[in-house]
């Protein structure tokens, strides 16, 4: 199989180097700056999704790769959602909308990570969203200094956060994952799987 290039259409460093790892040998570029993206005003991880690939698919004429992703607290009856990197305001910090979080929701409550990938080739029109899903539970007292956003307080569900414990003996974060572990059970990673998955039947085929 020959490997793609594909454009990243995000501004986030985080996702950016993410993205490299998860679709390889698939070369991921970043996005050039004279590109301008639209609002992430829709109303699912799907709809902004695709808003940012047809973007740079049309703005660059290639094809081009974006996601939407986002956490869900069951005791906020799914919010923040689409609005979680904006939950603590427009232009809140990380730390900022983690913090409203754990002022909001409880310990222990139920969360699940949400991510929606969305590819558009401007060639033959061709769009598809793959959505992935990390189920957990939320923890107040924030771990760990790997991951972004919500990760050092999201506890994942799946036994690998537990076996082999952290070093105080308690599940892990996902801040306290490797970033191979994290890849392994993410929302990002079980979306990024299937789109190489989809990719390598579209070659084939």
């Amino acid at each position: 199989m020959t490997p793609l290039q594909l454009v990243l259409s995000t501004r986030n460093d985080h996702k950016a180097r993410e993205f490299g790892d998860l679709l390889a040998p698939h070369a991921v570029a970043p996005l050039p700056d004279a590109v301008v993206l639209p609002p992430e005003d829709g109303d699912t991880f799907a709809e902004n999704a695709l808003g940012k690939a047809r973007a740079a698919a049309a703005a660059l004429g290639v094809p081009a790769i974006a996601d939407d992703s986002g956490i869900e607290a069951a005791a906020l009856d799914g919010r923040p959602g689409v609005r979680s990197a904006r939950f603590a305001g427009p232009d809140a910090t990380d730390a900022e909308n983690l913090s409203k979080l754990l002022r909001e929701a409880p310990a222990g409550s139920a969360v699940a990570y949400v991510c929606a990938i969305a590819f558009v080739d401007p060639h033959d029109g061709t769009e598809r969203v793959f959505e992935g899903r990390c189920t957990g539970t939320l923890d107040h007292d924030p771990r760990g200094t790997g991951g972004f956003g919500y990760d050092p307080a999201f506890v994942p569900d799946d036994p690998l956060a537990r076996d082999p414990a952290g070093a105080d003996g308690r599940p892990r974060t996902m801040a306290q994952l490797s970033p191979q572990e994290k890849a392994s059970i993410s929302h990002r990673g079980h979306a990024a799987r299937l789109l190489l998955a989809w990719l390598d039947g579209r070659a084939a085929g």
